[in-house]
């Protein structure tokens, strides 16, 4: 069997018995297609294919049942047990041949519709042109974040950024360019991030980052940091260089505490626009109790 497996272009990985079978199943690289022997030691060939259904994994796995069993009462509980196809030993090696066709075209299907549901789903949860996420997305990994660290005592910094001067950009260039100028940032951003930061485009050319396990001093880092990043470069737009520089505002939820959503974006928003109002191309910092405390009444002029 192995070698005629071989000479079809398979590459089998053997197991001798169903225990050993059933630990080969539940690893990563778990083979997609299977022939399995209805009497093994162990685990029967059928206790396999309900284990293997019951726990429903993804990518698909195919399961060809080998038995002497020829009785359709036999084939019935073999196919009830999850197995997809069998085959009555003795066995001819061209009906097997056939079979694992059959089921090779079903597992190569099955792989281009996970493909095409995974790209529907970049299409919905990404923005498609910095690959961040869009704004549904980041807004409710953020919540997410900030419920997580609520229970388990840590903080989690935001950070709120915005390009500054990017519509005389797109005025003065064309969109064209300023899509170039926001794919450049999308890289830039992103290469400063740790793999479980993230950062959403939030409208237009603002974007929200979410950090989580960071303090306030810590978020205020990372935005100086992809400031910096941002700042050190010109961005060529093919018939010039940009130089592209963005202002950026800092709050935090700290450890221990659960910050409505809406107060910390209101927080981060206005450190931004203190960081616009003092020149641009810098980091503010606002405590989130700052937005929640009665505002002074302004003097009249």
């Amino acid at each position: 069997m192995m070698e005629t497996l071989r000479r079809w272009n398979y590459e089998p990985v053997p197991a001798t018995d169903g225990e050993q079978a059933w630990a080969i199943l539940q690893r990563p690289d778990a083979p997609p297609l299977v022939i399995l022997d209805w009497m093994m030691p162990g685990l029967t060939g059928l206790e396999v294919c309900r284990r293997v259904r019951q726990q429903a994994r993804e990518p698909y796995t195919y399961m060809i049942l080998l038995t002497s069993r020829g009785e359709k009462t036999d084939i019935i509980e073999g196919l009830e047990a999850g197995a997809d196809d069998y085959v009555v030993k003795p066995f001819d090696l061209n009906e097997l041949k056939v079979r694992l066709r059959s089921g090779r075209r079903i597992v190569d299907l099955q792989t281009e519709l996970l493909a095409a549901r995974e790209a529907l789903r970049e299409q919905a949860t990404r923005d498609s042109l910095t690959r961040f996420w869009n704004r549904r997305s980041i807004l409710e990994i953020m919540e997410r974040e900030l419920s997580r660290a609520s229970r388990e005592h840590r903080p989690v910094g935001i950070v709120m950024f915005d390009l500054d001067h990017f519509k005389a950009v797109n005025d003065t260039y064309g969109h064209l360019a300023g899509d170039m100028v926001l794919r450049e940032v999308g890289a830039r951003i992103g290469s400063s991030l740790r793999d479980y930061d993230a950062c959403g485009r939030y409208g237009g050319e603002e974007f929200l980052i979410v950090l989580p396990g960071t303090d306030l001093a810590g978020a205020g880092s990372q935005a100086e940091r992809a400031r910096q990043l941002l700042a050190a470069e010109a961005i060529d737009i093919g018939t010039t260089e940009l130089m592209i520089t963005a202002s950026f505002g800092v709050t935090c939820q700290p450890a221990g505490c659960h910050v409505p959503v809406d107060t910390l974006i209101r927080a981060a928003d206005e450190a931004l626009y203190t960081a616009k109002r003092n020149g641009r191309n810098r980091v503010e910092i606002l405590s989130y109790a700052n937005v929640l405390a009665p505002k002074s009444p302004r003097a009249e002029s």
